[in-house]
């Protein structure tokens, strides 16, 4: 039987430029030009994560997703979205990453100011939060960015405060966010209970994020948990390779 013929040309051309070929045939006049278009570097990108704050007794817990993406591309697995501001207070950030880790240093320096001035005294959560929304809500028209500020100080324990895209501001009990947070919201509405203890705080936690990375195509990897109370910030992981890290693909 004589050998088939292969167009070795075929096999050198991206799978995608090779099917737009195909449909330009098929739907569109021959031309010589190549079919692929050209980029457009202004066209929205979507972009997935899955963060989670809560207050419990003692304190408040964070909890983030570790995958970056860029619409159907995955930027970075092992990204850290647990931000610090100062020593007592963390961040959660969402929208244009160059937006919210501009703000973010520029209240981590009134920050670092503040405890100058204080004798190396920590800020109030609630400060730092109120400049997150001062920032946010002078600079609306140009900046994208929303955040979820937690922490403890001695005056009112562990506080979450949320600063969505125009300068608002809520104390919350939790709040969370990214594309993650559909798959969860009626599970934490249901589950959720105030004064929490710390354990049950960290159960609960680790059940939303292996409920949100199971699920959403935006949120995966490992499971970075920061817990914030007088005696200072513990962080820890949690992952699929440890088998701490509850999953539901089944």
């Amino acid at each position: 039987m004589p050998l088939v013929e292969v167009d070795m040309d075929e096999f050198l051309v991206p799978q995608s430029r090779r099917q737009m070929r195909e449909s330009a045939v098929s739907f569109a006049p021959q031309t010589t030009a190549d079919p692929m278009p050209i980029y457009d570097l202004n066209r929205p990108i979507s972009c997935g994560t899955t963060t989670i704050c809560m207050e419990f007794e003692g304190g408040v817990v964070l909890g983030a997703d570790s995958r970056t993406s860029s619409g159907p591309f995955i930027v970075s697995r092992v990204t850290d979205k647990l931000t610090k501001v100062v020593d007592n207070v963390y961040v959660c950030r969402a929208g244009n990453a160059a937006h919210t880790q501009a703000l973010t240093d520029v209240v981590a320096y009134h920050m670092d100011f503040y405890k100058m001035n204080n004798k190396g005294k920590h800020p109030p959560v609630e400060l730092a939060a109120n400049t997150f929304q001062d920032l946010g809500y002078n600079y609306r028209d140009q900046l994208l960015c929303s955040f979820v500020v937690a922490g403890w100080d001695d005056i009112k324990g562990g506080q979450v405060y949320q600063v969505p895209i125009g300068g608002l501001i809520s104390r919350l009990p939790w709040s969370m966010g990214g594309s993650g947070s559909i798959y969860v919201y009626g599970y934490m509405d249901a589950m959720f209970k105030e004064g929490m203890k710390r354990d049950e705080a960290i159960n609960f936690m680790k059940t939303l994020l292996g409920m949100a990375i199971s699920r959403d195509g935006g949120s995966g990897g490992i499971a970075r948990v920061a817990l914030i109370t007088k005696d200072g910030v513990e962080r820890m992981t949690f992952s699929e390779d440890q088998g701490n890290l509850p999953l539901f693909r089944k």
